[in-house]
């Protein structure tokens, strides 16, 4: 996954892919035109790149020249096709083929045959890498195309966005899945942390931990912090109500995340309730909340041997462990109900080695986006 700007893109094809259906269209032109010696011109800036491997792969003598349109603003075509570089001098009585990185619409390809209609060439043909067909208004014949693609909005191999990624030697398409928030929770050493670093940087998802977002407040003295340590001081719990708003912060401060997971938070139905409300005024919801299971034994071998090199008292001793696995059981039991009388509580063999274990979750948050879309 690539991110340009505000948008995140996936992959969507490869170089292999996009040079072999170059190599393709060259053969097939140069089939055509062996006896002749055509003028290739490119229509920058999207074909820069594409004009470059097909030359490379055109086998016989040829010139070369190019145009420059534009009709593109971010991720929409305006409608109005500018030229901004005329068509080459000298080519009356030639054979022009014209080598444009995608047809869609068929807007900018009009105006490149009005462009060629006053200059007396001897014929035209129009070739382009990338075709969307489903698009295309069909008033002019497409001679030659590398591969027809659906209507994705795509970038790389000199297409851009915003005119960012056209350096990018794939080509990859907008990211459209919706937004997936996920509650994540299991018993201490079920690998939450571990998991969550993957997760957040595959789906580009904001890790948002309850216990950093705490300690981050207090330590730099944020208003909510201050409030938050107010009630500590007291010996108090700190209100639902405080812990939302500071959740809310970290929402509000990260718009271009494609989700959140939440770790830490809820840890009771109330609170659980308290950030459906709080997700629902900005018309978001928790979409999954993943349970990461393991057996108690092997969680207490993993957490003993952690404790030889964090030096953490609690994860020394066995007793201090069962006593967390039985608070963390009373604690979640009314809370996988919840998620459960939703119909959103998944629960995941956390038993395994790191990376079995991540593509259970991927394959899991992959069905829940399909299913979403």
């Amino acid at each position: 996954m690539v991110k340009l700007k505000d948008k995140q893109f996936v992959p969507f094809l490869s170089e292999e892919e996009i040079l072999g259906a170059i190599k393709k269209m060259a053969a097939e032109i140069a089939e055509d035109y062996k006896d002749k010696v055509p003028i290739f011109v490119g229509v920058l800036n999207g074909a820069f790149m594409f004009t470059s491997d097909f030359l490379k792969n055109y086998p016989y003598p040829c010139e070369v020249s190019f145009v420059k349109l534009s009709s593109y603003s971010g991720l929409t075509s305006t409608g109005i096709v500018e030229t901004l570089l005329d068509v080459p001098e000298n080519i009356s009585g030639r054979s022009v083929i014209i080598l444009e990185d995608i047809i869609d619409t068929g807007r900018t390809l009009q105006k490149l045959v009005h462009l060629f209609s006053n200059t007396n060439v001897k014929d035209f043909k129009i070739a382009s890498l990338f075709y969307k067909s489903e698009l295309y208004n069909g008033e002019y014949t497409i001679d030659y195309f590398g591969m027809e693609i659906p209507d994705k909005f795509i970038v790389g191999y000199g297409l851009d966005y915003k005119e960012m990624g056209r350096n990018l030697r794939a080509v990859y398409q907008l990211n459209q899945n919706r937004m997936i928030n996920i509650v994540l929770f299991g018993k201490p050493g079920a690998g939450k942390g571990t998991q969550a670093a993957f997760l957040k940087e595959k789906y580009n998802l904001k890790h948002i931990s309850t216990g950093d977002v705490f300690r981050y407040n207090i330590k730099n003295e944020t208003k909510l912090g201050k409030l938050a340590q107010s009630y500590m001081d007291k010996g108090d719990l700190v209100p639902d109500e405080v812990t939302i708003k500071m959740l809310q912060d970290e929402v509000d401060n990260n718009p271009d995340a494609s989700g959140f997971i939440f770790d830490g938070f809820p840890r009771t139905a109330a609170q659980a309730e308290a950030l459906d409300n709080f997700l629902g005024s900005k018309d978001m919801q928790i979409d999954a909340t993943i349970a990461l299971e393991a057996n108690n034994e092997v969680l207490i071998a993993r957490l003993l041997e952690r404790g030889k090199v964090s030096g953490r008292s609690d994860d020394q001793d066995e007793t201090k462990i069962r006593n967390r696995f039985d608070e963390y059981n009373q604690k979640t039991a009314p809370l996988r109900t919840y998620y459960e009388s939703q119909g959103k509580l998944h629960v995941v063999d956390g038993i395994g080695e790191i990376h079995e274990i991540t593509e259970r979750l991927t394959q899991l948050i992959d069905k829940l986006q399909t299913v979403n879309k």
